[in-house]
C-alpha cells in the first residue's frame, strides 16, 4: 500500500513537532510537506525549527530539508502535493477558521488540532473510541462548503481526555454531576523548563479559557447527530478548576461524580477494562490495545510513570472509592501532546482514512 502525503500546517510549534516526531515511519502516512510562518518560509524544516526543537527524541532526518511554506500564502500549492493535512497554527481563532476551510474548499481535508472549529455545528469533534459516529456530519459539512472530498475534523481539547474517556462507559447510570480538577502539563502551553524557568517550583491556578472548554466540550462529543448538525447533550452537569503544574507532559484529573443510579466499584472497574472502540477493533495502528488501564496501588496513575502507556495514547485511572459528598472519586491521566494532541489526531486521521473519507487523491 503505498503511503497517504501528508502536510503540517503549523509544523514549526510544539504540536507541529510532536506530528512530525508520531508520523515518523508511519505505516500510512508520510510527511511530504511543511508549513508554518511567512517568518519561517522558504527555510528548510532543520533551519526553521532546528534551533526551537522541543522533543527528547532527535529531529528525523527525512524532514530536515523540506522547505518549509507560507501556510496562508501557499494554499494552492500545498494541497496540490498532499492527500491532506495536520493543522496546528497558532493564529486569531477567526484566522484559523478561514484558513482551515480555504484548505478543505481546495479539496484537502483537514484534521484540526485547533479549537477554531469544535463549535462549528456541522464539524466532528472527535475521541474515536467514544464517538465515531459523529463522522457522518462530514457529509453536511461537504454540502456547505460546496466540496466532493475537502472537509474539517478536530480534536477536543487535551484537559478533557484525562476525564471524559472514564466518564463515556459510566454514561448508562445517569451521570448527573462531575467536578473534575485538572493539573495540567507546561507541554500544555507549548513550553518547557528552558524557555519557562517561572514554572519551576511553581503552580499557577490559572489557564485562560480552560476551564469553559473542559466543562462544554465533553456535552458535544456526547450529543448526537440531527439533521445534520450535532447537537451537544444537556447533561450531566459539569464544573471543573484547570490548574498548571511543573511537570513536562501529562496531564492529571481529580474526578468527583454521582449517578441517578448508582454502580458498583466493580461493576465500574469492569467496564473501564473491557472499554474499546472502533479504533481497537479495526485495530488501526495508533490505537491503544487497552484503553483505560486501572492502577490497584494508592499512588498511582503517576504523571512521570504512566503518561506514556500504550505509547502515550493509553488513559490511566486509579483511587476509584466512594466519597461522602459525591458517589465516587478517582484519578486519571493522560499524555496531553500525545493522546490529548497530535497522537489523537493522527489515530482521528486513521479512522477517517479507514472509513473512506481520507483517500488518496
Amino acid at each position: 500500500m503505498s503511503k497517504l502525503k501528508v502536510g503540517i500546517i503549523g509544523g514549526t510549534g510544539m504540536v507541529g513537532q510532536r506530528f512530525i516526531s508520531l508520523l515518523e515511519n508511519h505505516p500510512w502516512f508520510e510527511v511530504v510537506s511543511i508549513a508554518a510562518s511567512a517568518n519561517s518560509a522558504g527555510k528548510t524544516y532543520e533551519q526553521a525549527a532546528g534551533s526551537r526543537w522541543k522533543l527528547s527524541a532527535p529531529m528525523p532526518d527525512s524532514v530536515k530539508n523540506i522547505v518549509v511554506r507560507d501556510a496562508t500564502a501557499h494554499v494552492k500549492e500545498i494541497c496540490a502535493e498532499v492527500d491532506f493535512v495536520f493543522c496546528a497554527v497558532d493564529m486569531k481563532k477567526d484566522e484559523i477558521k478561514k484558513l482551515e476551510e480555504e484548505y478543505a474548499k481546495n479539496e484537502t481535508p483537514v484534521v484540526s488540532n485547533n479549537s477554531a472549529h469544535r463549535w462549528t455545528p456541522d464539524v466532528p469533534m472527535l475521541i474515536p473510541e467514544i464517538n465515531s459516529e459523529h463522522v457522518k456530519v462530514i457529509d453536511s459539512q461537504r454540502k456547505r462548503l460546496g466540496t466532493k472530498n475537502g472537509f474539517i475534523a478536530v480534536k477536543p481539547n487535551c484537559s478533557i481526555q484525562s476525564y471524559v474517556p472514564a466518564l463515556a462507559p459510566l454514561l448508562k447510570f445517569g451521570i448527573k454531576n462531575v467536578v473534575a480538577c485538572t493539573y495540567q502539563a507546561i507541554s500544555g502551553a507549548g513550553k518547557n523548563f528552558s524557555d519557562w524557568p517561572e514554572m519551576l517550583d511553581n503552580v499557577i491556578p490559572y489557564i485562560g479559557g480552560e476551564e469553559e472548554k473542559s466543562e462544554q466540550e465533553p456535552l458535544k462529543i456526547w450529543g448526537s447527530v440531527q439533521n445534520g448538525e450535532i447537537v451537544k447533550a444537556a447533561s450531566p452537569l459539569i464544573t471543573t478548576q484547570c490548574i498548571r503544574v511543573p511537570v513536562t507532559d501529562g496531564h492529571l484529573a481529580a474526578v468527583f461524580i454521582s449517578f441517578e443510579n448508582k454502580p458498583s466499584k466493580e461493576e465500574i472497574l469492569k467496564l473501564w477494562e473491557n472499554y474499546s472502540g472502533e479504533p481497537q477493533s479495526l485495530q488501526l495502528p495508533s490505537a491503544p490495545k487497552q484503553f483505560i488501564k486501572y492502577f490497584e496501588e494508592d499512588n498511582r496513575p503517576q504523571t512521570k510513570l504512566d503518561r506514556d502507556i500504550e505509547n502515550g495514547m493509553g488513559i490511566t485511572a486509579g483511587r476509584l472509592r466512594e466519597d461522602h459528598l459525591y458517589d465516587y472519586k478517582f484519578v486519571c491521566l493522560s499524555h496531553n501532546t500525545i493522546r490529548g494532541a497530535a497522537g489523537g489526531a493522527v489515530l482521528m486521521a486513521e479512522y477517517l482514512k479507514a472509513k473512506g473519507y481520507i483517500q488518496a487523491k
